[in-house]
């Protein structure tokens, strides 16, 4: 598919969306929908009480989609978690593949031009990204002075190669000290291209995390939850997908970096408690707060995309960031079948998001088409391995 120049001011809801020659039965396919209109959801149904602290929502508990609130949306329009994973999708889909640069370019279109937004407008930029973004425009200075003459158009489409070879300039412009879910939020893209190819997914989900949170938490939740994400879209049960020992037990697919300590702690199982908010489980916009408090809604969920959608609401504060982030994991284990139909059907420019997450799902083919078999070998040995190591210790004296 095709996405409008940025110039163009083209609306979401505007932007045609060509039929797709699919297989609707494929299970992988309607995970990959799931995550990325779990995401969309879950962001539009916080967007109206963002930043409204624990004790309104107790007071106003969210239900359903609704207009107003924070940012005076309409009832389904998303904010800035969706603008973000959209320009991240984009890039993959029209580049076939990372290519980090680009996707930096198109962050860049939001946020001078709205690319992507729900209203045509950047609105709801977090400080970190902000930062980040305005230090890549003043290292892009660097480029024009090694390309004099050449337009910002130009400047945007170089390709990666050839921007990587100007000396002084880097495209990763995350700082180390910042551990804000900003990366987290947008997340989705990137195992839904890659899944089936696991190393990759969680290699290039921390790539794109560092792009503009630096910090190392930050990069590891994400990877930690792109794992999950391949995970859910290959239809690992629930229990397998918050067993404790879930990073050891998909070792090969984060390589020889291993997990932070506090994101470790987090995989350990940190997040189930069954008190929630009274628990200590919070709805902030700390990277390691939001991770909790995603994974404590899916655990918490009792099998339903609506209850926990609304319960990661309503713990107050980063409202539309913990909803997204459980969505794009609920939505992948759940299938779009999963989510309510009411909500998939309000949500604002629904046929580009499905549109969106289907050319993932069909790109990410074109990368990877021998990779599902392998890996159903690989856990298949896997789980061998462990039920021949449990034998062996049940008959220990």
């Amino acid at each position: 598919m095709q996405f409008p120049h940025p110039d163009s001011r083209i609306l979401p809801h505007q932007i045609l969306c060509p039929a797709t020659p699919l297989n609707s039965t494929s299970k992988e396919l309607k995970r990959v929908v799931g995550s990325l209109v779990g995401l969309a959801v879950g962001d539009a149904l916080g967007a109206s009480v963002e930043f409204r602290p624990r004790q309104y929502l107790v007071d106003h508990p969210v239900k359903d989609m609704q207009s107003g609130g924070t940012w005076g949306l309409q009832a389904g329009q998303w904010t800035d978690d969706t603008s973000m994973a959209l320009c991240l999708a984009s890039s993959l889909i029209t580049c076939h593949r990372f290519n980090s640069y680009d996707q930096m370019v198109r962050y860049k279109w939001w946020y001078k031009k709205g690319f992507l937004s729900s209203t045509g407008e950047c609105f709801d930029i977090g400080n970190t990204t902000r930062t980040s973004l305005d230090e890549f425009c003043r290292r892009q200075n660097i480029i024009k002075q090694r390309f004099r003459g050449l337009k910002d158009d130009d400047i945007d489409n170089l390709p990666l190669e050839q921007v990587r070879s100007v000396q002084n300039f880097n495209e990763y412009c995350g700082v180390s000290e910042n551990a804000g879910n900003g990366a987290l939020m947008r997340l989705a893209p990137v195992p839904l291209f890659y899944f089936r190819q696991p190393e990759k997914a969680v290699r290039y989900a921390g790539e794109s995390a560092s792009l503009t949170h630096g910090d190392q938490k930050a990069v590891d939740a994400c990877r930690y939850y792109a794992a999950l994400i391949v995970a859910a879209i290959h239809g690992e049960s629930k229990q397998d997908l918050l067993n404790e020992h879930f990073y050891e037990n998909h070792k090969p697919w984060f390589g020889s970096m291993k997990l932070h300590d506090q994101v470790l702690h987090v995989a350990r199982g940190s997040y189930k408690r069954p008190g929630g908010y009274k628990d200590g489980i919070r709805g902030k916009s700390y990277i390691v707060n939001t991770l909790e408090a995603a994974l404590w809604a899916f655990w918490s969920d009792e099998n339903s995309f609506e209850t926990g959608v609304l319960k990661a609401i309503n713990l107050g504060d980063d409202t539309d960031t913990t909803a997204a982030v459980y969505g794009q994991l609920a939505g992948a284990y759940y299938t779009v079948s999963g989510i309510p139909p009411r909500w998939a059907e309000k949500l604002y420019a629904n046929t580009l998001i499905i549109c969106v997450a289907e050319s993932l799902y069909v790109e990410g083919s074109r990368s990877g088409n021998d990779t599902v078999q392998q890996y159903q070998q690989q856990m298949t040995t896997q789980h061998q391995s462990q039920s021949t190591k449990s034998i062996s210790q049940s008959n220990q004296p």
